[in-house]
């Protein structure tokens, strides 16, 4: 009974680390008015950002930004327009 009680834990565990830890991202530059979509954001220190852009699939790396958390459905919308 102790060990189905901990797998079934494993198991909830493993379906939220899974399924809940993504976050997405819109990314403005300020000085150009461009707005990127990304899940991964790497802070290099000064204010500086680097990531891949989804849109474009290019690594972009702006001085200046503007991020904002957003939905999944958001960001699949941005990425993939109909």
């Amino acid at each position: 009974m102790k060990k189905r009680f901990v797998l079934y834990c494993l198991a909830f565990f493993f379906i939220f680390a899974v399924s809940g830890c993504a976050s997405y991202y819109k990314v403005m530059d300020p000085a150009s008015g461009k707005v990127y979509y990304t899940e991964d954001i790497h802070n290099r220190g000064n204010g500086v950002i680097q990531f891949k852009d989804e849109v474009s699939k290019t690594k972009v790396t702006l001085p200046q930004s503007e991020v904002m958390e957003i939905t999944k459905d958001q960001y699949k919308a941005n990425i993939h327009p109909k």
